[in-house]
């Protein structure tokens, strides 16, 4: 009897032991998917097979890394707003070509899309500090330029692409003017359990009931419940309520911290969005949705400090 709860335990320990390693030599592949499967690293299309007039940049993250990204117009001047968006953990910027297209006409704004280090053309391999700093490189090159409102630069992530949003809008309260989440998660941690069920005894957020013993595994966990309630600019969350990844009640747990700190942020819920289709399946007041924050909170605000300077 001794002998075979020895045996058990060593098997059980063995178990855990194997699952830790795993953990740690994976779980950033899971984390961050630049090549779907069946398909290649490359970008399938740019935007001139949609007819959209942009322009290839490429940048430096302060580690050297080189990125690419585009900046897409829809018209060669156009003086409004420019959003920032920060895409899904999966594929490349190619692939929300479409709904990009869209979102040019719909909003009348500029876009810059940026290939996190590791993805489409750009180098390196994807890594929370990484991308952070990508990120920041992306920022700082919207803010040089000289053809655009750079007051009016709006970040907009999905995703992962709300938890790098989030963490540059925090970190750059007089660069950013504005944030949108769509369907992000509170923390890789919480998402761990989620995915990987058997996981949640081990990883995840405190909640007084005790540490987790292997948080410290986790080299992405991409907080965003710790950053969202010290951003100050006003932010827009948006849910897709058939969320069939990040549970829906992870963007109400966003929304709740970000209202407690901040009292110009709203929150809308879409009933039949999916992770990934909640800007189709959202129609028209999808976009009537965003248009009226960018209006409130960046066209607006700018237009009624015009109209002070003038009185």
């Amino acid at each position: 009897m001794v002998s075979y709860v020895s045996a058990l335990l060593y098997g059980v320990g063995g178990i855990v032991v194997a699952g830790m390693g795993l953990l740690v030599a994976f779980q950033e592949r899971l984390v961050y998917v630049p090549v779907l499967p069946g398909l290649t690293k490359s970008y399938p299309i740019t935007p001139a097979r949609l007819r959209l007039n942009y322009e290839d940049v490429w940048l430096k993250s302060s580690d050297g890394v080189k990125l690419h990204a585009w900046f897409i117009k829809l018209f060669p001047d156009c003086p409004g707003p420019t959003i920032l968006f920060f895409q899904e953990n999966a594929g490349n910027i190619a692939h929300r070509l479409d709904m990009v297209r869209i979102m040019l006409q719909n909003l009348h704004c500029n876009v810059f899309m940026l290939s996190y280090r590791g993805y489409g053309a750009s180098d390196g391999y994807p890594s929370q500090h990484g991308i952070t700093m990508d990120a920041q490189a992306a920022l700082d090159h919207l803010i040089q330029r000289t053809d655009i409102d750079t007051s009016q630069i709006t970040v907009f992530g999905r995703s992962l692409g709300g938890a790098v949003g989030a963490a540059l809008t925090k970190n750059n309260p007089d660069k950013v003017a504005a944030l949108i989440l769509e369907n992000t998660f509170t923390s890789i941690l919480d998402m761990a359990g989620v995915l990987l069920p058997f996981l949640k005894w081990a990883i995840g957020r405190s909640t007084g009931k005790g540490p987790k013993v292997m948080n410290f595994l986790v080299r992405s966990p991409w907080s965003t419940i710790d950053v969202i309630g010290q951003i100050k600019q006003p932010i827009l969350l948006i849910s897709g309520l058939k969320d069939e990844i990040v549970p829906p009640s992870q963007m109400k747990m966003l929304y709740a911290k970000a209202a407690a700190h901040n009292k110009h942020c709203s929150f809308v819920e879409f009933p039949v969005g999916m992770h990934m289709d909640t800007w189709l399946t959202g129609g028209e007041h999808y976009w009537r949705t965003i248009q009226h924050f960018i209006e409130q909170h960046v066209s607006g605000k700018l237009h009624d400090k015009s109209n002070s300077r003038k009185n």
